[in-house]
């Protein structure tokens, strides 16, 4: 999902410390909302591109944990004030499991779908490296962005030209801390932190020295451009929109999909530090394991599978 962040203080959104958050004018004709959607309305949006990027719930080929994955990511996402959701689907069109968990989250959204090229897809039997995932829809993330259109649900319009926020690209399988959000609101360009449990290491990040980035701490391809992980790093929406060629290569060599981005957008002896000086990790690089469904195979053989009317 993505996500925006606003306020005094912030590049990528949120309060500064003992500033009150201003409250958004409400435009002529809006509705009002009731309850958490409420609170959403009167949020100043920050947005952080967050992606969904596998396969929708279908019947005899679901994601089976795709709603466990997004409950648990909408519920740390609501702890944190000022933000905008932007999930993308990788689909043709919006499914009703994802627009109903958006609708009931009480965050303020926005629901865009892209489907995956066939060529880009995971074959059966092959692991997650060989290719790249989700880069139409990070990049679908990125146009609207800078150019608005094709939103199936939510703020169809996207942040104002001279908004200050953070975009964040967060997949639905990590852990978040919400400290994290608040290191990156401060981000003037791009931010970086280390991400726990990734790249066979207990951490990857960069390595700091007087308060500047002077290399990273990586186990494979040291010698990439930018050898950090899409969990490790913010970019301010102001930077993106002034690099409107700034994108995600899907023909980039295996780990280097967010050297691709990141080329365009700065120097690696300008990477901002957060998170103490890249010493603390506020997000980790977990991983939902696929559930075992045998005995559910055998019960549908037998026609006593578990009720398909019931959504999980």
């Amino acid at each position: 999902g993505a996500g925006l962040l606003q306020g005094r203080g912030l590049e990528a959104g949120g309060r500064g410390a003992g500033t009150p958050c201003p409250r958004r004018t409400r435009l002529p004709g809006r509705r009002r909302w009731r309850g958490h959607e409420a609170k959403a309305e009167e949020r100043v949006p920050r947005l952080l591109p967050g992606v969904d990027r596998r396969p929708p719930l279908r019947a005899g080929a679901a994601r089976l944990v795709q709603k466990a994955e997004l409950v648990r990511l909408s519920q740390t996402l609501s702890l944190v004030p000022r933000l905008h959701w932007l999930l993308v689907e990788d689909a043709e069109g919006p499914t009703p499991l994802v627009s109903g968990l958006l609708a009931a989250s009480g965050l303020l959204f926005t629901h865009l779908a892209v489907l995956t090229p066939k060529a880009q897809r995971l074959r059966e039997g092959e692991p997650g490296w060989v290719r790249p995932r989700g880069v139409e829809q990070r990049n679908r993330a990125l146009d609207w962005l800078r150019s608005g259109g094709g939103a199936v649900g939510g703020e169809k319009d996207p942040p104002p030209a001279g908004t200050r926020a953070v975009v964040y690209f967060a997949d639905d399988d990590n852990t978040y801390s919400r400290e994290l959000f608040e290191e990156m609101r401060w981000t003037r360009g791009v931010s970086v932190w280390p991400v726990g449990l990734v790249g066979g290491l207990r951490f990857e990040g960069p390595r700091v020295q007087d308060g500047r980035v002077v290399g990273f701490h990586t186990a494979w391809e040291p010698n990439r451009p930018f050898p950090v992980d899409m969990a490790g790093f913010a970019v301010a929406l102001p930077l993106l929109l002034a690099k409107p060629s700034a994108r995600f290569d899907a023909a980039a060599p295996r780990g280097h999909l967010e050297s691709s981005l990141l080329s365009h957008l700065v120097d690696p002896k300008d990477l901002e530090p957060r998170a103490a000086n890249c010493t603390r990790v506020l997000v980790w690089h977990t991983r939902t394991e696929k559930p075992k469904m045998k005995q559910e195979e055998q019960l549908q053989r037998q026609g006593r599978g578990s009720d398909p009317a019931v959504e999980v």
